[in-house]
């Protein structure tokens, strides 16, 4: 998916909507992930976003 994402990345305006779609659900794997590695305790939710975030834009080269 990553590959395919990185692909669309580059296309026009009308067609990075479904890559903006597909970003935001490797975010949002990635943060629970992350929740699931802290043993499942609440209260980190930004940070975890955030950090889902910054893994998921250097898996992508994205900066």
């Amino acid at each position: 998916m990553i590959k395919k994402l990185k692909k669309v990345l580059s296309l026009d305006n009308n067609e990075n909507r479904a890559s903006r779609e597909e970003f935001m659900q490797l975010v949002q794997k990635k943060a629970y992930e992350i929740y699931e590695k802290r043993g499942c305790q609440s209260g980190n939710d930004l940070e975890d976003w955030l950090n889902a975030e910054r893994l998921v834009k250097e898996d992508l080269g994205v900066k």
